[in-house]
């Protein structure tokens, strides 16, 4: 009796071991699309039902693409990877090695997706709908989803020391209908948070850093949800400022100063000197901030604008203040007529009386 009861359990064991391996290894010889068809099958899967009742949702971003319409603009245009990776149980297999992930991007469709939403940023280019770029399945349930987004960020930026300020562009990342017991969005701890592709394209746009963290709690009517904000900052390039506006007007303001060595008496050409230089001061400045955006506040260009401003109109006042002296002196041309000085023996009224005796009788002799 006791050799046949162990014979009983060791059959047993063995009958489980089997159908195990055989649940385990059910997959062997499928392809991705016969086992996305089995995981994603509507009789066990069910896409409006989160993975387990609290989901970590990893995030990073991969920059692709930086530009703004202009130097002075306070927008930039940004475009992005969004990756997402969360584990799912219910998409767990093990087809012996053969995939090393499942490429699910034609299921999007039937699978559960984070409602991340971007917040605080601007407007959205278009496409307004997010482009899949990539959706994979790892054998241990992990779901790494990809999509690209493009951007229009307003920018915040010092006006009173333009243009050697920094522009911040801040947005948020959120999750819209599921609050943060829920669901909670996470900085990626394994990979860099935001980094730049290899191919990053930069048009009037030069970032500098970048910081990311959480929102912090927000308390609203609707409810606590997960937040990620993300700073961009931003720089502009200071040798379009200085070849377009500094050198311009250090060279004008250079210009008005040759004024001083030319001949005092020459009028016409000091005066065309200094109103010539204005104007083209003037000129440059006008069409220069014509593209700049309009405010009230007092910038380093105006600064600028007025230091040469003072220095050109400094120097027509010199001349004026110069000219209308020289006028004043004794000699000066078309002022007064010019006369000798008178000699000291001729200030003497009787010196010059014998004086003038002595030549004429000197005058006589030589007559006789």
């Amino acid at each position: 009796m006791w050799a046949l009861f162990v014979l009983t359990v060791m059959g047993i064991r063995v009958a489980s071991t089997f159908q195990i391996g055989a649940s385990d290894n059910k997959f062997l010889g499928f392809s991705d699309k016969q086992i996305l068809d089995y995981l994603l099958d509507k009789s066990r899967y069910d896409k409006r039902m989160r993975p387990v009742d609290y989901t970590v949702v990893n995030v990073t971003v991969l920059l692709l693409t930086l530009s703004s319409p202009d130097e002075s603009s306070l927008k930039y245009e940004v475009e992005f990877l969004l990756h997402q990776k969360w584990y799912d149980p219910r998409l767990k297999f093990d087809d012996g090695g053969k995939h090393r992930y499942l490429n699910g991007l034609m299921h999007t469709d039937h699978i559960w997706l984070p409602d991340t939403y971007f917040i605080k940023h601007g407007e959205f280019k278009y496409p307004l709908i997010p482009i899949h770029i990539a959706l994979r399945i790892y054998p241990n349930g992990s779901v790494i989803y990809s999509m690209r987004r493009a951007m229009v960020l307003n920018c915040q930026g010092n006006l009173h020391i333009f243009p050697f300020d920094n522009l911040k562009c801040p947005f948020a990342l959120e999750s819209v209908s599921h609050e943060e017991t829920e669901v909670e969005l996470k900085w990626s701890k394994t990979e860099q948070q935001i980094n730049g592709a290899t191919s990053l394209r930069q048009q009037n746009a030069y970032l500098v850093k970048n910081v990311t963290g959480e929102c912090g709690k927000q308390h609203t009517w609707r409810g606590n949800y997960s937040c990620l904000r993300v700073l961009l900052v931003f720089t502009r390039d200071k040798s379009f400022y200085i070849s377009t506006v500094f050198v311009p007007g250090v060279v004008l303001v250079t210009s008005s100063f040759i004024s001083f060595w030319l001949d005092i008496n020459a009028v016409p050409a000091r005066v065309m000197i200094g109103v010539t230089t204005m104007l083209n001061f003037c000129t440059t400045t006008n069409g220069f901030r014509s593209t700049l955006p309009v405010v009230s506040n007092l910038t380093a260009m105006n600064l600028w604008d007025g230091v040469c401003m003072f220095f050109i109109y400094a120097s027509m006042l010199e001349f004026i203040i110069v000219n209308y002296l020289y006028r004043r002196l004794p000699g000066a041309s078309g002022t007064r007529p010019v006369s000798a000085p008178v000699p000291e023996s001729l200030k003497n009224p009787s010196l010059a009386q014998a004086l003038s005796h002595k030549c004429f009788e000197q005058q006589f002799h030589r007559t006789t």
